[in-house]
């Protein structure tokens, strides 16, 4: 993402330092850091906290040394296992415990093996319920996908590690010793729940999987205290980034679920702070937004409002359904996340 290198450099110049913290079990640590220092960042080994380490914790904490895991997934998440003093297996027959994290290998054998073990009473621990992953041909099964194979099949729920589960976002916090920690992402369910869950500040980007309108409607839970355009939000004061009434933007809520957006604003994300306070005072939820005016309905516009698929956006008397995506982020959404 532009701009984002040089956010997190200027964080870093002012004292503030960055923990990346990830859901993906599918690669190392280091790995993770090496690929984002091609990027830019300055970032090392001991920055980034991953899913794997956070279950393969949990599985150490609950097993004697040396107790045997099913490993549903990449070679990354049987290294921290080994790492934890416990043994890896493959047959259910075998297997104390399962723990299950993403792997673009994992066919029908590994799921019908964890589902085998964790009917006959294993213990069974998810890296993350994250339904799909972002990719360059957009978003793919995830490893919560494949975790509800083994739910549907078992009937049972598994302890998960990874975001919105507090423990992840917990240990960055132990290990950057932050006093007043910022959990920042671009997704409700995991980053935002996560952090609040884990008793956080935190703020959303729109520059990847969740959008305007999944942000109007997102229930209190997964509600940020501040929202951002991108990363260069790292520079402004976090007073002009909470959601409130703003400068040159009125919101009116004619009836429950609808808004009426008016002024003349400069910055649409402003608008969606104005939109954000005055929905969720009124009860959230899905909603219809109107823009009054040709500055707000270029702001609505400009925002590329989406929503659950009863939401849309008017401009005038004129209604449309609402876009997927930022139109100024494009394609650049679906990048990989490190």
């Amino acid at each position: 993402m532009p701009g984002a290198v040089e956010a997190v450099r200027g964080a870093a110049e002012r004292g503030v330092r960055t923990v990346y913290v990830t859901n993906n079990a599918s690669r190392r640590p280091s790995a993770v850091a090496e690929h984002l220092a091609e990027l830019g960042f300055a970032a090392h080994t001991e920055d980034v906290v991953a899913s794997s380490q956070a279950a393969a914790a949990m599985l150490a904490d609950q097993l004697p040394a040396g107790a045997r895991v099913l490993v549903v997934g990449a070679e990354a998440l049987a290294v921290e296992v080994t790492g934890r003093g416990l043994r890896v297996v493959t047959r259910a027959d075998e297997a104390d415990a399962v723990v299950q994290g993403h792997s673009p290998e994992t066919g029908w054998a590994q799921l019908a093996e964890a589902t085998v073990a964790v009917r006959a009473g294993a213990l069974w621990v998810a890296c993350n319920l994250d339904p799909t992953l972002p990719t360059e041909r957009g978003p793919l099964p995830g490893n919560g996908a494949m975790v509800g194979v083994v739910r549907l099949a078992t009937g049972q729920e598994p302890q998960v590690a990874g975001k919105p589960a507090p423990a992840l976002l917990q240990e960055a916090a132990r290990r950057s010793g932050a006093q007043r920690p910022l959990m920042i992402g671009d997704r409700l369910d995991t980053d935002i729940e996560g952090g609040r869950a884990a008793g956080m500040a935190t703020l959303l980007v729109l520059t990847g999987i969740s959008d305007a309108a999944e942000l109007l409607a997102a229930p209190p839970a997964q509600r940020p205290d501040h929202i951002a355009a991108d990363l260069a939000g790292l520079t402004a004061r976090p007073e002009d980034l909470a959601p409130g009434p703003r400068p040159g933007w009125h919101v009116e809520v004619p009836g429950p679920g609808e808004l009426v957006l008016a002024g003349d604003g400069n910055d649409p994300v402003d608008a969606l702070r104005a939109l954000c306070a005055a929905h969720w005072a009124a009860g959230g939820g899905p909603v219809r937004v109107t823009g009054d005016g040709h500055s707000a309905g270029a702001a609505l516009g400009g925002l590329g409002l989406t929503a659950p698929a009863s939401a849309t956006v008017a401009t005038g008397a004129e209604h449309t359904e609402l876009e997927q995506g930022l139109r100024a982020a494009g394609a650049k959404r679906r990048q990989p996340n490190p």
